[in-house]
């Protein structure tokens, strides 16, 4: 597969590159075709480490508009942006993040309480995200490679305190240009990245 086949076959929504805000994604979405819709699975947490009965609210992740959507984004070159024709997540991309970082960190039990901040109790602490990256870019060789880049921060609620700060980014080559094989891409990174995580905000919070 050359890097021309990949950027042929996305040429339908390439436009979308000069458009800003979801509200014209949402335009485009209700002109055409159903698309399949992907979901990612948090893996399970490790149960061994420090335990805490504190309560962690995360926040919704802050991105660009470009992210900030349920189209999964493409790059095929430096200066241009599109969405795969064929597939979206099953939200917004900044809530399948918040999500899988609620239920990763639940999972390892090993917390009095997490959720969204737009609910839940008074925290102890808060979990701030910033997604960079989240999206598909061609290799030199024409191979397609997911790239998660996210920076996170622990804050005590009381003072807002930053308590931590860390980067976490990690990419993959996927099989094809494929919704099923870029999702499990994606999924293979959240495989890897959320545990790491899970544990780095259960020392921090």
């Amino acid at each position: 597969m050359t890097p021309t086949r990949l950027t042929r076959r996305l040429a339908i929504f390439g436009g979308a590159a000069a458009l800003s805000g979801c509200s014209a994604v949402s335009a485009l979405n209700s002109a055409g075709t159903p698309l399949d819709t992907y979901d990612l699975i948090p893996p399970g947490g490790s149960t061994t480490g420090r335990q805490t009965q504190r309560t962690l609210l995360v926040a919704l992740p802050d991105t660009t508009a470009a992210i900030s959507t349920d189209r999964i984004l493409v790059r095929p070159n430096a200066a241009a942006i599109t969405y795969l024709p064929d597939g979206r997540w099953t939200a917004e991309l900044p809530r399948v993040v918040q999500s899988l970082l609620v239920r990763g960190i639940s999972a390892t039990g090993r917390i009095g309480y997490v959720g969204p901040a737009e609910g839940g109790p008074v925290p102890d602490s808060a979990l701030l995200t910033r997604v960079d990256a989240f999206d598909v870019t061609i290799g030199a060789d024409g191979i397609p490679v997911a790239a998660i880049d996210m920076t996170l921060t622990v804050l005590n609620d009381r003072d807002q305190r930053v308590l931590a700060t860390r980067r976490f980014n990690q990419s993959v080559p996927v099989a094809n240009d494929g919704p099923p094989a870029i999702v499990a891409g994606f999924q293979a990174l959240v495989d890897s990245l959320l545990p790491a995580i899970a544990d780095w905000v259960l020392a921090s919070a």
